[in-house]
């Protein structure tokens, strides 16, 4: 350790040659990194999608803890793909005003293609090129609180025993970030907080966090302060409270310590102390081996279960993305699946609404002795949705496997799904088209999220619907990853014999041969676009005319001019008539029967972002007949040899 400190003052001379110091008086950004071989000019194709991207990663925050990654322009007009991510203690407010800011900081003063600045609040970062999931930690900064400690050994050493602590737990942490507290005789308090970028893997933030705090000693040794930083994650200490205290996890509950005792002796003053003895000695061994005993039955228990669901893959996610639940506690939430709490019922089985004993509110998915799917659907969520975070995608909190017993947890949303309002006649009134508007552009990103910007490429082969649920503003996210698909990142197309999904909202490319790729889900978007425009459902279609499905119907009165008829009466005129026929135009583009001649969804996002951007005319979308009329919509699970669906002409 000597040798080591001995080394400081070179350590220390050798970074200052290379990174600049800033001192707590300066407001600009803490880190500013603006390379590239590569410049653009104003106007460009580049300098359009950079605007783009900006203008939603700035003006997207509505709560704390905000995180986007996304992208604006195709992939073969120059596009731009960006993060945004704000401190969770930050406002909504607050958020936009930092990102506005660092917006305006690398547009005026970076001409190259990459940048990445990150200030108090929040990180900004574009590039040309797809950085997902990358690990950025070359370009360093460090702040240094110009106060000096009276002891430095014992105050460093206490606080990187905090900041050493805080980035094994960031890592781990969904959100990579955390806060904690400790105490020192001297100064009081130490408060630490380390944070990542939420793209990263736990590996790279971990990799990141390390090296910040490895960077500690020759910046702040002997300081009362400081932060170290990179473009991927910041490490920071103080003396004094600089985040939000509602951040800190709660004090563990006090102890009392039983009131002294004094000695009991027998008669010869020997047989109760050795009785006290071996009870003093017993008790803590008894303990030990009984809290031993428990880790053991849990970690058996938490192997098997991981065995039964991943299907002996241990390397598919890391045991921080699988919390498991006990089957009681999931009882005593649900009170004990009563059908009072009962949300309800689809094709896995029936779903509860639960409330822990922290008053967390929670939705139980129970898969049903009768269900068609099992554990190779429940295997395929758990693998797939752990892995993603996304606003516009449900949240899975974890799983439970006992007695029998299958169960998904999820975050609980109260406005349930989107077909209990699009398609009851009063539902509808509260989904005036300002929601309606949001809810597809919502839906649109959750699904570019799955294509390109996730660390995996996933199709979900079942957007309806009855599959977007809503929270409390009606923000939509996608939820039932059980049929949904996982590709390379190189693949482009999958094929199978065992066709799952629903009726009305599959590809004619999948119905028929069983293939599958991103524009299959592009086909389902399209379709669920009519319906929220509509108010009807594509399944048991009720509309006028000759008419057989929805599809046929918007792009009979679109062909005739008259695509105004087809918006749902309920909207009573209250919207942008140019917003409405740019959607059911999108919405044309996307079930055209060739996969080719339908969009990405990177370029139906930038279609609803930009007027701007031209469509091009659709053709006739395909046509199929469906048996029944009824209004319910009807999922199945066939072999692609066994059905036939026939295929209309277009008229």
């Amino acid at each position: 350790m000597a040798s080591i400190l001995s080394l400081f003052p070179l350590l220390i001379l050798h970074i200052l040659l290379l990174v600049p110091t800033r001192t707590y008086s300066q407001r600009g950004p803490l880190i500013y990194y603006c390379v590239g071989d590569t410049n653009y000019t104003v106007p460009s194709t580049f300098s359009s999608n950079l605007d783009l991207l900006l203008s939603y990663l700035i003006s997207s925050p509505l709560d704390f803890g905000y995180f986007s990654n996304t992208t604006a322009g195709a992939a073969s007009s120059d596009p731009a793909y960006g993060l945004a991510q704000c401190r969770p203690d930050v406002s909504a407010s607050d958020c936009s005003a930092c990102l506005n800011r660092s917006a305006s900081i690398t547009v005026t003063s970076c001409p190259h293609k990459t940048a990445a600045i990150r200030l108090d609040l929040c990180v900004l970062r574009y590039s040309d090129h797809r950085f997902f999931g990358q690990l950025e930690d070359e370009a360093s900064s460090k702040v240094v609180n110009p106060n000096n400690a009276s002891d430095p050994a014992v105050f460093y050493r206490q606080m990187r025993d905090l900041m050493v602590e805080l980035a094994s737990q960031a890592a781990a942490m969904e959100s990579k970030f955390a806060v904690g507290i400790t105490n020192s005789s001297d100064y009081g308090h130490i408060y630490g907080m380390a944070h990542c970028t939420r793209d990263l893997s736990e590996a790279d933030c971990s990799t990141c966090l390390d090296k910040a705090v490895g960077f500690l000693p020759a910046c702040c040794y002997g300081r009362m302060g400081g932060q170290s930083l990179k473009v991927s994650c910041a490490v920071r200490f103080e003396i004094y409270p600089f985040f939000s205290q509602s951040l800190l996890p709660p004090p563990p509950p006090g102890s009392s310590s039983p009131p002294a005792r004094g000695n009991v002796t027998d008669t010869t003053g020997r047989s109760n102390n050795v009785t006290k003895v071996a009870l003093i000695v017993a008790i803590p061994v008894v303990a030990a081996l009984v809290v031993l005993f428990a880790i053991c039955m849990c970690f058996r228990r938490r192997k098997a279960l991981r065995r039964v669901l991943l299907g002996g893959d241990e390397q598919e996610f890391t045991s921080s993305e699988l919390l498991l639940f006990d089957l009681g506690t999931l009882r005593s939430a649900t009170n004990n699946f009563s059908d009072a709490n009962k949300l309800g019922e689809g094709g896995f089985g029936p779903v509860y609404k639960g409330t822990l004993q922290d008053g967390q509110e929670i939705a139980v998915k129970r898969l049903s002795g009768t269900s068609r799917q099992g554990l190779v659907e429940l295997r395929n969520e758990v693998g797939l949705v752990a892995k993603l975070q996304h606003r516009n995608l449900v949240k899975l909190l974890g799983c439970c496997l006992e007695e029998e017993e299958r169960l998904l947890v999820y975050e609980y949303l109260p406005n349930t799904s989107l077909d209990k309002f699009l398609f009851d006649p009063i539902g509808r009134e509260q989904l005036d088209w300002g929601r309606r508007y949001k809810i597809i552009e919502g839906i649109g990103r959750g699904l570019l999220y799955l294509h390109e910007d996730s660390r995996l490429r996933i199709i979900h082969r079942d957007l309806k619907a009855g599959n977007i649920l809503l929270d409390g503003d009606m923000n939509p996210k996608i939820s039932d990853f059980g049929l949904a698909k996982l590709f390379g990142l190189d693949e482009t197309q999958g094929r199978t014999s065992r066709i799952a999904g629903t009726y009305g909202y599959m590809a004619p490319e999948y119905s028929f041969r069983g293939l599958f790729s991103t524009k299959s889900d592009v086909f389902s978007y399209g379709v669920l676009v009519l319906e929220i425009v509509t108010g009807q459902r594509n399944s048991g279609f009720q509309g006028s005319g000759s008419a057989l499905d929805l599809l046929s119907y918007a792009w009979q009165y679109w062909n005739e001019g008259m695509a105004s008829q087809v918006i749902d009466r309920s909207l009573d005129d209250h919207y942008q008539l140019r917003e409405v026929l740019r959607c059911i135009h999108i919405a044309l583009l996307c079930v055209q029967k060739e996969p080719a001649e339908r969009p990405s969804m990177a370029t139906v996002i930038l279609m609803l972002s930009s007027y701007s951007v031209p469509l091009p005319a659709p053709s006739a979308p395909a046509f199929f007949v469906r048996s029944g009329t009824s209004g319910e919509t009807e999922a199945f699970d066939r072999d692609v040899n066994d059905v036939t669906i026939t295929e209309m002409e277009p008229r």
